[in-house]
């Protein structure tokens, strides 16, 4: 651990679970916030609708997750654990990522085209997001030995083989 650095772990540690927690709370709000873009609805319901879903993207949730990140990324150095059930955690980080940017994705769709583009129902995106949630809250309070992680055996095992180019001597 950065010795210097020791006394504001707690501090970012409670950043890192508030702004992860935000993140989380807007991906499972917000396609239940897109499912009520209807066309049936008046021009100024749609209007405030949509511009509620924008905002909350842009200013609150997208800045919630780049702080989530960065503070996780942060902690991983601090506590130095660079062991492998924080590389499974990342994996599943990965797809909140993708989440995000699907998200991000839909939103600018229903914007740009409202007429054409019909948002899903909010039932399955909300299934799909709870997998990675749930194998994040697994890992991080199991932190199982490495032993209890079945990786295959190409993974784990040298494999004695030259790199297929030419590493720079120091």
């Amino acid at each position: 651990m950065i010795d210097w650095l020791s006394p504001a772990t707690a501090h970012l540690k409670a950043l890192h679970i508030s702004m992860l927690v935000l993140w989380c709370a807007g991906l499972f709000a917000l396609p239940l916030m897109l499912s009520r873009h209807d066309r049936a609805i008046s021009q100024s319901d749609y209007g405030r609708v949509r511009r509620a879903t924008h905002y909350g993207y842009i200013f609150v949730i997208t800045p919630a997750a780049v702080l989530a990140i960065a503070s996780g990324a942060l902690l991983v150095f601090l506590r130095e654990a660079f062991v492998p059930w924080m590389f499974a955690k990342l994996i599943f980080v990965a797809l909140l990522v993708v989440s995000h940017a699907w998200v991000g994705h839909t939103i600018s769709a229903v914007a740009e085209q409202p007429q054409a583009h019909e948002p899903p129902r909010p039932l399955v995106p909300t299934l799909l997001l709870s997998l990675p949630i749930l194998a994040i809250l697994a890992l991080v309070l199991a932190k199982p030995d490495p032993g209890e992680i079945p990786f295959p055996d190409w993974l784990v095992a040298p494999r004695d083989v030259q790199l297929p180019f030419d590493v720079p001597r120091r």
